[in-house]
Order: structure tokens, then C-alpha cells, then sequence
């Protein structure tokens, strides 16, 4: 009898769900056309907000190409990526409006072109028009201490709209790595979609530091101590994954920074066939004329890094690493050594990074050795790569590197991150011999620095000479050559 009630409320239970398919597939079907609609309104209003300095003086309609990159002024190696590709266009289409959508709101146009020219001698032959973005913050880490990378992502979203509500192009490139962007401007600005990618948001390297447990910058200590809380990041990372895929596939045109990048872009976004590597520009002509021989005003040596102080550079393996070089032998039989820390800082966060690493340096007594320069001019960080003997890199899988190559073409030895760009690209043999070398740990970068520094003067120079032999493929010419090929067809 039992049974059979059993049987008779479970037939109920499964008529009464088939009783909702019908208005269940209804609701969604009313929804999902009422969405289209309200897309397809919005991507008309959208159309019709094409700004007016699309038109020339004799009414003809100019292409309106935007780079978006919220930090342009920050000075790094990104930045420069920027301003050579808005070169390299502005010399390829020069009837085409440039338009740059940045986030530094406290200066000028003007000072932005003046500041590049400043710390990369680029200057551009045409006009640039500059969209400020008073929602920059919304893609600021530090407004998002849980759930960082989904908080930023869904940020560029709207910061992204605020940018298209304000010029809508015809071309759009995501310079920065803001792939939650791409969808924004293809389907709802009707833009031929672009994007150099310097870093994937996420990668495997990322999932396998919180599937091993590993700490990390980007996977705190608390939560690998917990298994539960691992198994939840593992799972909100693989789900975010799926999803940078699906934005990242809707680029026409994908560029890449490195091999290493290129390996992580084609696994999550697989649009292989739109996908180039385009290394970036290294003002590599610049130094030259810098004698590879060594020629110091002082006596010791000078050890410097580049770079701009965020977190994943691991500024504190240097200073670590460091000092444990001043308590081995062949340190203490040299007149002097310092470290000269030089990097951008981009804001709050940055600057009081750099407090941090400065009482890091007075905490292990090593203060009077390091010294740091902030967002100093090209022509003084040439001065200092011309005195150093070595320089420093220390980030875990850096996308590429290019204060790496800047040191290697000014002919200082250099001491990168055994991974990622450096290792895959960078500090490779040239013609069969050494340009640099490689290190992990705060021991193995000292142990290095020590072996490099009882090198003599001729096994140096040797290195030296074969490092800037080898940098020539990353120059700004090979990187103009490079971009307008990848990016032709967004103008097809």
C-alpha cells in the first residue's frame, strides 16, 4: 500500500513539473526576446552617439580608431607598448582620429603626451584626443580585497561603458589586458575588436598555486592552511576562466606579448587563428651607444632593477637577496655595493609599496645599500644602467620583461626570474652563448650576483656583448612591422 502511494505522489510530482515546462519555456522565451530588444535599442542608441570628430572639414567621415588603457600615464612598459602602436598607426592611416580612453584625471592631454615623450622620446606626429574617466577606481585592486579579479573585471565593465557612452569608434583596442571590455564595444558599438594582451587575467599557473596550495600575492595564507576554502577558489577560478574565454574569443584580432602569453591565451580564449605575438617595443637604439666596457665614476658596483613597484614584482626578493649577498665572502672584498630600485608608481597603493620595501631595508640593516627612484625621466635611468654591473628581475612568470631587455641592451648583465617571458624569450643563448642569467630563490639570486661579481672584466664583457647582440629582434622597428601586420585586418 505504501509502495503504491509512493508511486502515485511521484507521477504527481512529475505532472505537476510538466505542467510548468510549457509557461516555464514561454517566460523564458518572452524574456529572452525582451532582452534582445532592449540590446538592440541600446546598440542603436549607441550608433547614434558617434561624436562629431569623426567628420572632417570637408564632411567626409574619418575612422575613429581608441586604444583603452585607464593607466597611460603610468610609465611602464605597457604604456609604451601604447604610445609606438599609436605611432605606428598615425604613420600608416594619417587621416584617421586617435583617440585614447585614460583614467588620469588630474592632468592634461598635453602633459600625458609630455610625460611620454619624457621617459620614452616618443612623439607623436598627429593629434590625439583624450577621453577622461572618472571611474578609474573601479578597477583598482585595493577596492576589492575578496574576489579580487571578478571585482575588477565586472569595474571595467562599467568603466568601459563610460568610455563608449563617450566616443563610440570605429576601431578598439584593449591595450591593457580589460578583456571584459571586448563584448562592450563589439555588440554594443558595433567596433571591429582588438586586444594586446601583456598578462592573461588568469592563467593555469594561477589554478595550480591554488590547487597545490602554494602561497602566493594573489592566494593568501589563510586560505591554504584550509583545504574547504581552496576547493571554493579553485572552483570561483575555473569558473572565471570559462567565462575571460568566452570575452576574450570575441576579439577579431589578438596580440601577444610572449610565448609564454601566447601558450596561456591560445588554452583559455582558442582563436588560434587571429592570435600573433608581437613583442614589444624596447627602445633598444637608445642605449647603444652606451660602452660595454665597464667605467665606473665610483668604485664597487652598482646593482639595479626596473620596474614598477606592484605587488608581482617582488620587490622584496631583491632586497632580500641582496642583503644576503653583502654577508658572502666575495662581497665583502669589493669597495661597495648598492641597489638602486627604480620603478613608476601609479598611485596611493604604489607609493606606500614603496614605504614598505624602504623599512624592509631597515629591518634587515641594509638601508645605506638602497636606494629607490620613483618615476624618474629616460635620460637619468639611462645614466644609472650605464654604471650598473647588474640587473635585477625578480617577478614569477613575468609576462615578457622589458626593463629585462633595456638592461641587456645598455650592457648590463642581467639576473631575471627563472620563468616566463625571460626564460622562453629573453635570456636565451645567442649564436650558442650566454646572455644572462636566471635565478628563483633569495639564495640562488645571491649566489648568482656573488658568482657574476668575481667574474673578471673579460668574462663579463663577453656577456655583455652577446646580450646585445640578441635584443635586436626586440627593437621598435620589429614591433611596428609586427603590430600593423597583426592588426590589418580590423581595418578591412
Amino acid at each position: 500500500m505504501a509502495t503504491t502511494r509512493g508511486g502515485w505522489c511521484l507521477c504527481e510530482l512529475l505532472r505537476f513539473f510538466y505542467s510548468l515546462l510549457l509557461p516555464g519555456l514561454t517566460v523564458c522565451g518572452i524574456l529572452c526576446i525582451c532582452l534582445f530588444i532592449i540590446l538592440w535599442g541600446v546598440r542603436l542608441l549607441v550608433q547614434r552617439k558617434k561624436e562629431s570628430v569623426a567628420t572632417n572639414k570637408n564632411g567626409k567621415n574619418q575612422r575613429v580608431i581608441a586604444f583603452f588603457h585607464p593607466y597611460c600615464n603610468a610609465g611602464g612598459g605597457g604604456e609604451r607598448v601604447l604610445w609606438c602602436a599609436l605611432r605606428a598607426l598615425q604613420k600608416k592611416y594619417p587621416e584617421a582620429v586617435y583617440v585614447v580612453y585614460t583614467g588620469d584625471v588630474n592632468v592634461s592631454g598635453q602633459q600625458i603626451l609630455e610625460g611620454a615623450f619624457r621617459r620614452f622620446h616618443i612623439r607623436l606626429t598627429h593629434p590625439v584626443k583624450f577621453v577622461f574617466l572618472r571611474k578609474r577606481y573601479l578597477v583598482e585592486d585595493s577596492l576589492y580585497p575578496h574576489f579580487t579579479l571578478l571585482g575588477q573585471s565586472l569595474g571595467s565593465i562599467f568603466l568601459g561603458w563610460e568610455a563608449l557612452m563617450q566616443c563610440v569608434p570605429d576601431v578598439y583596442i584593449d591595450s591593457m589586458g580589460y578583456a571584459f571590455t571586448l563584448p562592450l564595444f563589439k555588440y554594443l558599438g558595433g567596433c571591429r575588436v582588438g586586444s594586446y594582451v601583456h598578462y592573461p587575467t588568469i592563467s593555469t599557473d594561477m589554478l595550480s598555486v591554488v590547487k597545490n596550495q602554494n602561497v602566493g600575492f594573489n592566494n593568501a595564507a589563510f586560505i591554504t592552511r584550509n583545504p574547504f576554502l581552496s576547493k571554493v577558489k579553485l572552483i570561483y577560478y575555473y569558473l572565471f576562466a570559462f567565462i575571460y574565454g568566452l570575452v576574450g574569443s570575441c576579439s577579431d584580432v589578438v596580440m601577444v606579448n610572449s610565448s609564454w602569453t601566447l601558450n596561456h591565451i591560445l588554452s583559455l580564449w582558442k582563436v588560434g587563428n587571429c592570435t600573433n605575438i608581437v613583442y614589444p617595443p624596447c627602445d633598444v637604439q637608445t642605449f647603444l651607444d652606451i660602452p660595454l666596457h665597464e667605467k665606473k665614476t665610483t668604485p664597487g658596483h652598482l646593482l639595479v632593477s626596473i620596474g614598477q613597484f606592484r605587488p608581482e614584482k617582488n620587490h622584496p626578493l631583491q632586497i632580500k637577496a641582496f642583503a644576503k649577498l653583502l654577508n658572502k665572502k666575495v662581497a665583502r672584498s669589493l669597495p661597495s655595493l648598492k641597489l638602486l630600485l627604480i620603478g613608476g608608481c601609479r598611485n596611493q597603493d604604489d607609493e606606500l609599496r614603496v614605504n614598505q620595501l624602504r623599512k624592509l631595508s631597515e629591518d634587515l640593516g641594509v638601508q645605506e645599500g638602497v636606494e629607490f627612484k620613483v618615476n624618474i625621466p629616460f635620460d637619468e635611468l639611462k645614466s644609472y644602467l650605464s654604471e650598473a654591473t647588474i640587473g635585477l628581475h625578480t617577478m614569477w612568470n613575468e609576462h615578457f620583461g622589458i626593463g629585462v631587455v633595456e638592461c641587456m641592451a645598455a650592457g648590463t648583465i642581467i639576473l631575471a626570474h627563472n620563468s616566463g617571458g625571460p626564460k622562453l624569450d629573453i635570456v636565451v643563448p645567442h649564436e650558442g652563448e650566454r646572455t644572462g642569467f636566471l635565478a628563483e630563490s633569495e639564495e640562488g639570486y645571491a649566489e648568482t650576483m656573488a658568482h657574476i661579481l668575481s667574474m673578471s672584466e673579460e668574462q663579463r664583457l663577453q656577456i655583455r656583448s652577446n646580450a646585445r647582440a640578441s635584443v635586436s629582434r626586440f627593437s621598435d622597428q620589429e614591433f611596428e612591422l609586427a603590430f600593423l601586420s597583426a592588426v590589418e585586418n580590423l581595418f578591412k
